[in-house]
């Protein structure tokens, strides 16, 4: 695969993101985002949002159609940056309309706070409405599934240390940094994402690679997750929470999903989509998908746009 961050977005650009199937999930959402970035910074954002605003048309012209669960509604998080590039005010009332039906599991999911972060933060800086910042900021600090360890439970019901949970909670954390800058608590979460980054850092493997369970050598390195903590890490260094001091780890991270990722878009164990499961063994024998996987994709065209803009 292409080392190059900007020619590897290209190269999976050109495969992920031109299908919309129902029900909508957070993956669409997240590749419009990265073909949005990538076109910005290759001065052809005009066409690709043309583009994209007729892939998603029907969603702009029935934003209540959306299924009313947080994955299918954290679809939207392309809005704003779509709005952006149109102005076209349907295209501004898909995420807020998306914002308002956000409901947080009460189990405190891991997988919400990437939720609440992709439609909240977005909402709060796109129309001012500082009731948006104080509910992701409470949501966030809130969270009592942070352990001793500085490790997430996936949710209270699955007290596990899920590798793609744990990413959840980076990449929700990241984007409400990177949405809302002037929030009174903003240095009390800045302060508990640093603690939860270097217990993460120090489960890294050799490979750059974080595992299936993350304090488990000997459950697989899991893609999405890598790429996840690596788009989260990226983006913190870029906002300035997170110090130079991280780039040895993101880079690892990159060198890590290069390895992992072909030509022609195929990705190497990215775990299924997965609930809060029973028990610490179901995570372990948790399926993994080997070939093109939306999710994967998804994430790996947002960790690359992020690894261009450090460049």
């Amino acid at each position: 695969m292409i080392d190059d961050p900007a020619e590897f977005a290209r190269t999976l650009a050109a495969i992920y993101g031109f299908d919309v199937v129902q029900p909508v999930t957070y993956p669409l959402g997240v590749t419009l985002s990265a073909k949005l970035r990538l076109a910005a910074s290759d001065d052809n954002l005009p066409i690709v949002a043309g583009e994209i605003a007729e892939l998603a048309r029907a969603l702009v012209d029935a934003p209540l159609s959306i299924p009313d669960a947080a994955p299918c509604l954290a679809t939207a998080c392309f809005a704003d940056e779509l709005f952006a590039s149109t102005g076209n005010p349907a295209h501004r009332q898909l995420l807020i309309a998306s914002a308002d039906r956000f409901h947080a599991d009460p189990d405190v999911r891991v997988e919400d706070f990437f939720f609440a972060g992709a439609l909240l933060g977005r909402a709060a800086t796109l129309i001012g409405d500082a009731r948006y910042a104080d509910s992701l900021f409470n949501l966030l600090l809130a969270a009592d599934t942070l352990t001793d360890d500085d490790l997430y439970w996936h949710c209270h019901g699955s007290p596990w240390y899920w590798g793609r949970g744990n990413a959840f909670a980076a990449l929700g954390i990241a984007e409400a940094l990177s949405a809302v800058r002037d929030h009174p608590q903003r240095p009390e979460l800045i302060a508990r994402n640093e603690c939860h980054l270097l217990a993460v850092r120090k489960l890294q493997a050799t490979s750059g690679m974080w595992h299936q369970v993350i304090d488990d050598p000997s459950t697989f390195e899991e893609y999405s997750a890598t790429c996840m903590f690596g788009y989260a890490i990226a983006r913190g260094i870029h906002g300035g929470w997170l110090s130079a001091d991280w780039l040895g780890v993101v880079e690892s991270a990159w060198r890590g999903i290069v390895s992992q990722t072909s030509v022609t878009g195929e990705l190497n164990q990215v775990c299924v989509g997965t609930g809060p499961l029973d028990s610490r063994n179901a995570y372990v024998t948790r399926a993994y998908s080997t070939g093109l996987d939306d999710r994967g994709g998804a994430m790996a065209l947002w960790f690359a746009t992020a690894m261009a803009a450090l460049v």
